[in-house]
């Protein structure tokens, strides 16, 4: 008996002024992982270093707050595709479509590591669980079921995982790297995928 989809959880992380947040991401895209530290966001963010650690604006409470925001908004973008009508193809194509649009506004921090969306690296920072590849085993699953989909692997989540990371991070390197426009890249990427296991 497959699972019913649940309703998005909220953002359970530290509530961190935005000049943090927004100072955490500037660094990310100057310099990554290795220039984000406490010292350069409370500096980034015109706050004394102090100030930032009152405030519990930590490294760490910042890469959490980063990475749940990531992850609560892939939740609230995805549900109404999981609850929502069609044939696998037709959910697989809406789930790709909402998960570019995730990735565009989390461009700079996609774009600082190809982790983010790990378990174990969002468990090492704080940050929550979610299953990012579920809904698109679910799509592939159903489409298989329908017909509307062939199998690329021996299970659903395998499929999932090739087409998840494949549109994820070649849209992401179009959009940060090349600069394609948005509408460019995604027709591009998501027809590439959907024309490689549709039937």
């Amino acid at each position: 008996m497959s699972r019913q989809p649940q309703q998005p959880a909220g953002d359970s992380s530290v509530h961190l002024d935005s000049r943090f947040t927004d100072a955490a991401l500037a660094l990310l895209a100057e310099s990554g992982w290795s220039g984000l530290t406490q010292e350069r966001i409370a500096e980034r963010a015109g706050i004394s270093r102090v100030t930032a650690w009152r405030q519990g604006a930590t490294r760490d409470a910042v890469i959490a707050t980063l990475l749940n925001r990531l992850g609560s908004d892939y939740r609230e973008a995805m549900w109404p595709v999981l609850t929502g009508n069609g044939n696998g193809m037709q959910r697989l194509s809406r789930g790709l479509e909402q998960l570019c649009d995730v990735a565009d506004r989390h461009l700079s921090l996609l774009l600082a590591s190809d982790r983010v969306f790990h378990r174990g690296f969002r468990e090492e920072h704080g940050g929550a669980g979610v299953d990012f590849v579920d809904p698109f085993a679910r799509f592939i699953a159903e489409g298989v079921a329908d017909g509307s989909l062939r199998s690329l692997s021996e299970t659903p989540l395998e499929a999932a995982e090739i087409v998840f990371n494949t549109v994820c991070w070649t849209y992401v390197h179009l959009r940060g790297s090349h600069e394609w426009p948005t509408k460019k890249a995604r027709s591009l990427v998501i027809d590439l995928v959907l024309r490689g296991i549709s039937r």
